[in-house]
């Protein structure tokens, strides 16, 4: 009898991890299903590009997974039952449309290892009007609504991007250099660039003054309206387009199931991204609490989610064949942000994620960072490349084994 994978999601986490698994396990021993609601992979890394008109290649995860023996479900995950090992899903198709659109009644999918990837959505934090009248690209469907409210406005018109992180600077300079005839600013709670290096803070404001950017820094916005926002200290900024990019909301049916979560509904997980409460799932992603150097969190981010992806993977391969468990920590070595098409700052970081003083500025850190995008496009893409295929037989069993970590860490990729 196979072994059921389900994997939820299929962002870069998902999408990795169902293809490693193909590429470990013997389709005749182990079914993988991905189940995700929409028939296309999403570079959410790219959003910024398309709100501003650009666009990007298709990648239908049924040409990609074709010939892999992993089986693409396409349906919205409604619930997860994780003492009955069941997933609820409702099928959808695109028809068209920028939302998926749901078709048919429920339906239960059964699993004996579940892989929960289902990511995350904006946050707006809950500053009253935020949900009603600001615009989000932490999806498809709210990069192409910007898209579509930034190719009506008129040439002076106001764009405010809230939020001062890597999303926001890449949003707002992405924005300005797509329509200087527009009135761009940026809100950040704090200085601009203020996690970044000496070198990293002057070339970002060399590019954000460059391109016109108005920047509004140790400012907090208390409440969004249609033609403009209010701070904390009571003051007024006008905005015809509001960006919120304040940070992420886990998807909430983590929440409503019986696995240990934290306040903001992160799956806690061990070194081998496994449930500490349900051996028999694995979160990875922003859905998942994971821990790296110094016991820090991992940020919510592509450079997170990557690394996890073959961390559970080859975690379930292992349990499931009796091999040995990776031990490869994880840890980060840059951070990457593109300020519009021409520049770019790459920020190298210490293994726990802090800016040390060498940095990557200008035409070559754009250059290095459309190589880091397309490089983990490619990945998704060729679920059957890029690693020798290791397919081994299922161990009658083993999926539930609590065997200590190996010693050794497995081979690279």
């Amino acid at each position: 009898m196979q072994h059921r994978i389900v994997v939820l999601g299929a962002g870069y986490a998902g999408a990795v991890a169902a293809g490693r698994l193909a590429r470990r396990l013997r389709p005749e021993d182990a079914a993988i299903t991905l189940v995700n609601a929409e028939p296309d992979f999403v570079e959410r890394v790219r959003m910024h590009q398309l709100a501003t008109g650009q666009e990007l290649r298709l990648r239908p995860f049924a040409e990609m997974f074709a010939g892999t023996g992993v089986r693409l479900r396409l349906a919205r995950v409604t619930a997860v039952d994780v003492d009955r090992r069941t997933v609820t899903t409702v099928p959808t198709a695109e028809k068209g449309a920028p939302e998926p659109q749901e078709l048919e009644e429920p339906e239960e999918l059964e699993y004996d290892t579940l892989v929960y990837a289902l990511g995350s959505a904006w946050n707006d934090q809950g500053v009253p009007g935020a949900a009603e009248h600001a615009d989000q690209i932490a999806s498809r469907p709210g990069a192409l609504r910007l898209r579509r409210r930034l190719a009506a406005l008129e040439a002076g018109q106001q764009v405010l991007v809230v939020g001062g992180g890597l999303t926001g600077l890449e949003a707002v300079t992405e924005i300005a250099e797509a329509r200087p005839d527009l009135d761009v600013a940026l809100a950040a709670r704090g200085a601009l660039g203020d996690w970044l290096s000496p070198k990293g803070r002057r070339h970002l404001r060399k590019v954000v003054d460059g391109l016109g950017v108005t920047v509004h820094e140790h400012t907090a916005v208390t409440a969004v309206a249609r033609d403009h926002v209010t701070t904390a200290e009571g003051g007024s900024v006008p905005a015809a387009v509001t960006l919120w990019t304040t940070g992420f909301a886990v998807h909430p049916i983590s929440r409503a199931t019986d696995l240990e979560v934290t306040g903001a509904g992160r799956i806690v997980v061990d070194r081998t991204m496994r449930s500490v409460s349900h051996p028999d799932v694995y979160a990875i992603g922003d859905a998942a609490l994971a821990t790296g150097p110094a016991g820090n969190p991992l940020r919510m981010s592509c450079a997170s989610g990557l690394p996890m992806a073959w961390q559970a993977a080859d975690a379930i391969a292992a349990r499931l064949t009796g091999g040995k468990l990776p031990n490869t920590p994880l840890r980060y070595f840059n951070q990457c942000v593109s300020l519009g098409r021409r520049q770019g700052l790459i920020q190298y970081v210490t293994a726990d994620d802090r800016a040390v003083r060498a940095a990557l500025t200008g035409r070559p850190a754009a250059r290095y960072k459309e190589l880091i995008c397309k490089g983990a496009a490619w990945a998704v893409a060729h679920p059957m490349l890029g690693l020798p295929s290791r397919r081994r037989r299922v161990v009658p069993d083993a999926a539930r084994s609590d065997a200590p970590l190996a010693t050794t860490p497995p081979t690279p990729a």
